[in-house]
């Protein structure tokens, strides 16, 4: 069935070849020599794009641009002119065309401009699809051929870029093959964490872990010559922060995107108080024994970081350097950051963690809204681009760049998407995470988990002689045998963290510079 084009030019009978070319091409074009009988037939046809000359005698293009518009604001313009004045350009762009054309202009350009319009969806889908099919071969030899971290690293970045390029794409039978290639990533990276973890925490040969981030990434950035906003974004992905990237770039620069690797449990308890400490979970309890709080302690487990960042300051020596830190819980606090934020640009180093994703994983599970709206990876990545497109935070972040300041972003861990349960039996002081277990008489399947019996020997608190961590695998979280199946079908399909998977352990930590 041919595709309906509308053109509305003065000089319409010298652009009949033009027509017999696009007719040849599929298009159906009907050809009116002005604006004011065009603006008739548009409201009773189905055009799918219309042509417009720009310079005509009686309705100018641009006039009857701004009512075509207001009679069907979804229908695709394309504006032709000699006119090369920047003002008339600014004008019709402003008014939502979808292409400008200088004349004169050859058939190719116009069917170029039509594809680009009307088929664009359909090309980047065959041409995606086909790209990700010669690439399939070339990731599973990668992970045949992993070596060491930074392989794993670039195998992630690499599943990350094609989930992001076939997440639009009319292709659900694609998607699926990527998806269980992730899971199969997913299942060889257990096994390579599982053999190597061990010797990153006792020898040089290791990735950026939580404990070492700080002084790696953020130091070097950090002087009194330049002002800098560390972000912390709890749970924040490194999938969720290609999502958000695009409403960073017109105010910043991405100077340096880089990775890091999340310690065990890959939870906010050890992995962000590692990160600001710049200690292993051990190291902190050894130094500060009244602060650090283990799984089953009452309190929060996390309210002493300004603390171990200001400790950590001064072993790196940095004391000389202008500190601020700021933990937001909720938007009205969040509010008071924004609009009192002229009295902290002057600062070396501002701290923002944002608790609000994190939030939203666990809302996922506890809330039936929540639940509905993030049903997949996909709509997880959407609902944390909407929430940062409108958040206060965003206005911070503008702010920074007005103010000239440097941003670093960051998490302390990431989350997975939980589909399949595996039974543990512990005993009442079992910590309570579905993702890794702290205890005493902990009874697993052991090809489900990493288990650690010398807990010291991972730099990890050993609340007593006998404690064991576990760690779950890939996609699995851990069941208790009371209430088996209600509690398998109430965190089936959840998001969690705690233990080892790419999405939970490979992080992003980006250095923004402002533009100007």
């Amino acid at each position: 069935m041919a595709i309906k084009i509308l053109w509305i030019d003065d000089e319409i009978e010298l652009l009949k070849p033009h027509s017999m070319f696009l007719e040849k091409k599929g298009y159906e074009t009907q050809m009116i020599n002005n604006a004011t009988d065009a603006l008739e037939i548009i409201p009773n046809e189905n055009f799918s794009a219309v042509l417009i000359d720009e310079n005509m005698p009686g309705m100018g293009g641009l006039e009857a641009l701004q009512k075509i518009k207001e009679i069907k604001p979804q229908l695709p313009i394309v504006m032709i002119t000699k006119n090369e004045e920047e003002h008339i350009m600014e004008e019709a762009i402003g008014s939502h065309i979808a292409d400008y054309l200088i004349k004169p202009v050859n058939p190719n350009q116009i069917l170029l401009s039509l594809k680009k319009i009307l088929d664009s969806s359909k090309i980047i889908t065959e041409k995606a699809v086909v790209n990700y099919q010669m690439e399939f071969r070339s990731i599973a030899m990668d992970m045949m051929n992993a070596r060491d971290f930074e392989d794993w690293r670039d195998i992630y970045k690499k599943l990350v870029y094609w989930e992001l390029e076939l997440e639009n794409i009319q292709d659900n039978e694609m998607a699926k093959i990527l998806e269980a290639q992730k899971q199969e990533a997913n299942a060889a990276f257990f096994k390579f964490v599982e053999r190597n973890y061990h010797d990153w925490l006792h020898t040089d040969e290791k990735p950026v872990l939580s404990h070492t981030v700080f002084k790696d990434y953020a130091k070097p950035h950090l002087s009194k010559d330049q002002n800098t906003l560390l972000i912390m974004v709890d749970n924040l992905r490194y999938d969720q922060w290609k999502a958000i990237e695009p409403l960073f770039t017109p105010h910043f620069n991405v100077e340096k995107e880089q990775m890091y690797y999340s310690i065990l449990p890959s939870a906010t308890q050890y992995a962000r108080n590692a990160f600001f400490s710049g200690l292993l979970p051990s190291q902190i309890e050894k130094r500060f024994p009244n602060e650090w709080l283990n799984d089953n302690d009452e309190g929060n487990k996390n309210q002493f970081e300004k603390l171990f960042l200001e400790d950590q300051m001064k072993r790196l020596g940095m004391s000389d350097l202008s500190t601020q830190y700021f933990k937001i819980l909720n938007s009205d606090f969040e509010k008071k950051i924004l609009d009192e934020f002229h009295q902290y640009k002057n600062k070396n180093l501002t701290v923002i963690v944002y608790n609000f994703i994190d939030i939203l994983s666990h809302a996922k599970t506890d809330n039936r809204i929540v639940s509905q709206m993030i049903r997949d990876d996909k709509t997880y990545r959407s609902t944390t681009k909407n929430w940062f497109e409108n958040s206060y935070l965003m206005q911070i972040v503008k702010k920074a760049q007005q103010e000239g300041m440097k941003i670093l972003l960051t998490t302390d861990h990431g989350t997975i998407f939980v589909r399949k349960p595996s039974q543990v039996v512990g005993d009442r002081e079992t910590s309570t995470n579905l993702r890794y277990k702290m205890g005493r008489k902990l009874q697993y399947d052991e090809d489900d988990v990493f288990a650690i019996e010398n807990a010291e020997d991972y730099y990890l608190p050993k609340v007593n002689m006998t404690s064991k961590y576990i760690f779950a695998k890939e996609d699995i979280f851990l069941a208790y045998p009371k209430n088996y199946n209600h509690y398998v079908n109430y965190y089936k399909e959840t998001y969690q963290h705690g233990g080892i998977s790419m999405e939970e352990m490979i992080i992003p930590f980006v250095t923004l510079t402002p533009k100007t």
